[in-house]
C-alpha cells in the first residue's frame, strides 16, 4: 500500500461518531483505516497540524475504537519514517498555506481542511487524500485532480446523501 493523506472524518466515521454515516461506510473507514496500519505510510505536516487536530476530536486515552487505535498507532509510529512521512507545510497566513495546490480554490475550502491538500502537495508523490462524508470535497475534487491531487472518497454514497441534503437546488457533482 502507497502513501496516503487521511483526513480527520476517516478516523471520526471509524470511531462511530457521526451519527448519519451508513453501516457500510463505518466499515469502509475501518476497514482502510487497519489497512494503512498493517502496510501503509501516512503523510502529516511538520507543524503538528493533523496529529493536534486528531488528538484534539479523538478521546486517545478513553477512546475503543479503530479511529482511537489509528491516532494511538499514528503517534506511536511517528518517528519511523517508513510508517509516518512528515512534510514541511510553509503558513503565509492562518490556515492558508504556499503548497496549497489551487490557489483559486483555497478561499472555498474550510480552514481546517486546507492543510490536506497542502500536505499532499508537498510530497513528491502526491498521495491521495482520503475522505470519508465530508461532502464539500465533492465541489473541491475535480479542480484538486487537476492540479495532480487525487481525492479517495470512502463513503461515496454517503457524500452524495449529505450533498444533496445539504445544498438540495445544487446539482449532484459526479464522483472521480
Amino acid at each position: 500500500m502507497a502513501d496516503v493523506v487521511v483526513d480527520t472524518n476517516v478516523l471520526l466515521v471509524a470511531e462511530g461518531r457521526h451519527e448519519a454515516a451508513s453501516e457500510e461506510c463505518v466499515v469502509s473507514c475501518v476497514d482502510r483505516l487497519q489497512a494503512i496500519m498493517a502496510s501503509a505510510t501516512v503523510v502529516v505536516d511538520d507543524g503538528y497540524r493533523v496529529l493536534g487536530e486528531y488528538q484534539h476530536k479523538l478521546d486517545s486515552m478513553g477512546g475503543k475504537g479503530v479511529g482511537t487505535a489509528f491516532l494511538k498507532w499514528l503517534m506511536q509510529n511517528q518517528a519511523n519514517p517508513a510508517r509516518v512521512t512528515h512534510v514541511r507545510l510553509t503558513e503565509v497566513a492562518a490556515n492558508r498555506f504556499a503548497e496549497f495546490p489551487v490557489a483559486a480554490l483555497e478561499a472555498d475550502f474550510d480552514p481546517s481542511d486546507r492543510k490536506f491538500p497542502a500536505i499532499s502537495n508537498a510530497h513528491a508523490q502526491k498521495p491521495p487524500i482520503l475522505q470519508a462524508v465530508d461532502c464539500k470535497w465533492l465541489r473541491w475534487w475535480p479542480d484538486l485532480a487537476a492540479a495532480g491531487i487525487r481525492v479517495e472518497f470512502l463513503c461515496p454514497d454517503d457524500a452524495r446523501r449529505f450533498f444533496a441534503g445539504k445544498f438540495p437546488d445544487e446539482t449532484l457533482p459526479e464522483l472521480p
